[in-house]
Formats: structure tokens, C-alpha cells, sequence
């Protein structure tokens, strides 16, 4: 009876060594099922934006555009060709933030869940690779979503053009990691989106190459776009779905950047867990 454990007014036996070992398994579970409730309203976003996006800015705009290039449009494709592998990335990186600020401050502070669980063989690395790991599952549902779109609005060149979900995966995965790690610090969220949505998110979303080169941007200014994940994560895309040129040690520098990302904001959320949960 060592290694069991009964809760007290429970009917279930529970093994406590089964519990430490899948522990990051069990809290995705349950992060799942909560995320199942708006299942419907997930799915008519992930539809919804990429059509509304691409048909608004992506036709709207790339007719005007393409026309006053005499049909070369940017980058030498047409403009919606251009934007759709930007808009793929941000879908990934926004369904990546609903998946792991929301959950991380409803855990630690709006609902307390995390202490909850964290009073279980469950440990504070558990809870935060569970939150995690749903909310990849949140970004990979997406980034499939929006590139079926993407096909049926034929701005897919490449053979190849089916590996850019991976790559917009990777940038939803490593940006969430980092805000995730952020959430996990924050005692009080008062202004904490406001500062979000208007110092991170618009400015990775307007100077990150979304909508034109970002060598078209000053010199002073591209910076923004060096240090964002999506940047990144936009020229490997463009490069998979039509052929957007890229030096071999520019696709080098786009993986580690978003790989290294990955790692820090893991283990910073590891790390932040554990501390705040103190076990």
C-alpha cells in the first residue's frame, strides 16, 4: 500500500507513482476538456479569420497591389500568395496565447486550480508542460485549419508548401512557451493585456514583414522584426510555399532562433511553476 493513495470520500484507489509519472498527461487531459466547452467557437475561428483575412487584405488589398505592380504583386508572386504564409504564423502565435495566459492566470489566480492540483502527487513541472502541451494541440489544430484554407484559395506554389504548418507550429509553440512563463509571474494582471496586445502583439503583427518586406522598413525599425518569432517563422513559410529565396545560413538562423525560444520559455516555465506551486 505504499505507493497508493486513497482520497478521502473518493471510490477510486489511486496510484501515486502512476500519477508522478504521467503526471503533465493528466493536466492536459483536464485542460482539454475545459477547452472542449468552446470547441464550436474555436473551430468557427480557426475557419472564419483566415477566410476573412485573406478575402478582406489578401484580395481586397493584393487587387490594388497587384494591379500598380503590373501584375508581379510582391516578392515576385501575388500579393495574397505573399501574405497568406504571415497570416498562417499569427494564427499559430494568437491560438497559442488563448491557450497558455488565459489557462496559466485562471490556474494560479482567477480559479487557484493549480493549487488544487499541485496538493496531489501532481508537481509544478507537470501543470506547466500540461498547459503546454494543450496548448499545442490548440496551435496545431489551427495552423491545419488555416492551411486547408490556404489551399482552397490556391496560394500553395510548392510541393513542399505543407511543411510551413510545421514551421508556424513551431513559432506558436515557442512564443507561447514565453507568455506562458510571463503569466506564470504575474501577481496582478491589471494592465497586463493592455500592454500585451498594444506593445507585443500589434508590433510583432505590423513590423514582423506581415504585410510587406521588412527590408522595406527603415533601418531603425527592423529590428522589431529580427527578435519576433513570427518574422521568423513568416520567411521560413514563404520560403516552403512558393520559394521565397533564403540563404542556407538564414534557414539556420530561423530554426535556432525559434528552437532556442522554444527551450528558454519551457524551462522558464518549468521553473516559474515549480517556485510559485513550491513543489
Amino acid at each position: 500500500m505504499s505507493q497508493l493513495h486513497q482520497r478521502q470520500g473518493s471510490l477510486k484507489i489511486v496510484d501515486a507513482t502512476k500519477v508522478a509519472a504521467r503526471g503533465a498527461l493528466f493536466v492536459t487531459e483536464a485542460r482539454l476538456r475545459a477547452m472542449l466547452k468552446w470547441i464550436w467557437l474555436i473551430i468557427s475561428l480557426a475557419i472564419a479569420n483566415p477566410v476573412l483575412y485573406l478575402v478582406s487584405i489578401g484580395l481586397g488589398v493584393g487587387a490594388y497591389i497587384d494591379k500598380n505592380t503590373g501584375g508581379m504583386g510582391v516578392d515576385g508572386v501575388s500579393y495574397i500568395t505573399f501574405l497568406a504564409p504571415a497570416l498562417l504564423a499569427t494564427a499559430a502565435i494568437q491560438g497559442a496565447i488563448d491557450e497558455s495566459v488565459y489557462p496559466t492566470l485562471e490556474g494560479f489566480k482567477w480559479d487557484k486550480t493549480f493549487f488544487s492540483m499541485n496538493a496531489t502527487p501532481i508537481s509544478g513541472n507537470h501543470i506547466a508542460m500540461g498547459v503546454f502541451y494543450n496548448s499545442l494541440i490548440r496551435v496545431t489544430f489551427t495552423a491545419v485549419i488555416y492551411w486547408f484554407v490556404m489551399l482552397a484559395f490556391g496560394v500553395l506554389e510548392s510541393p513542399r508548401a505543407w511543411m510551413a504548418i510545421f514551421t508556424a507550429i513551431m513559432a506558436g509553440a515557442a512564443f507561447g512557451a514565453l507568455m506562458q512563463a510571463l503569466a506564470g509571474l504575474l501577481e496582478n494582471e491589471n494592465i497586463f493585456f493592455t500592454v500585451l496586445n498594444r506593445f507585443v502583439i500589434m508590433p510583432l503583427f505590423l513590423f514582423s514583414g506581415t504585410f510587406y518586406p521588412l527590408t522595406n522598413m527603415p533601418i531603425f525599425l527592423q529590428w522589431i522584426g529580427w527578435i519576433s518569432p513570427l518574422w521568423h517563422a513568416t520567411e521560413l513559410g514563404r520560403w516552403l510555399t512558393y520559394g521565397h529565396e533564403i540563404s542556407s545560413l538564414m534557414l539556420y538562423v530561423h530554426f535556432i532562433f525559434l528552437n532556442t525560444l522554444l527551450i528558454v520559455g519551457v524551462i522558464a516555465s518549468r521553473r516559474i511553476f515549480t517556485r510559485r506551486l513550491g513543489k
